[in-house]
């Protein structure tokens, strides 16, 4: 997709880190486990690998929530004002940054919205982005 260098960090700024490398896909995930975490109808999402991922500061202060019975799916967020993070799956196949935590424009823009079939009824348009029932990994 594209190649990035940006900064980010929580609401209180106590954790902050840096992203630098290939995007692989930037989406807006509409399952119901995003909306539960972030309180609105979907997650704005860049995938990136893990090793994309610099710490600046606060790492110490990160907490994070395993969804029981989940495979992948788990939150990270500032021990101090709860905002969402990056985290890194697992089995370390990817890291998810949430747009959101960003402190400027990534300069791409989404290209899907997953988990569609499983949107809120009062959730947004679709737009001009493709629409996938469930999860759909590009590249």
């Amino acid at each position: 997709m594209a190649q990035i260098t940006l900064s980010g960090g929580c609401l209180c700024g106590s954790v902050r880190y840096e992203i630098t490398g290939d995007v692989r896909v930037f989406q807006h995930c509409h399952c119901w486990r995003c909306r539960k975490a972030t309180g609105t109808g979907h997650a704005s999402n860049i995938i990136m690998v893990p090793e994309s991922i610099t710490w600046v500061s606060g790492e110490e202060l990160m907490r994070s929530y395993k969804v029981p019975g989940a495979e992948r799916f788990r939150t990270v967020f500032c021990g101090e004002c709860g905002s969402h993070l990056p985290r890194t799956a697992p089995d370390m196949s990817m890291a998810v940054v949430p747009a959101g935590s960003l402190d400027d424009s990534p300069g791409i823009s989404p290209t899907a919205r997953i988990f569609w079939d499983s949107r809120a009824d009062w959730s947004c348009d679709p737009g001009n982005l493709p629409v996938w029932p469930e999860y759909v990994q590009q590249r």
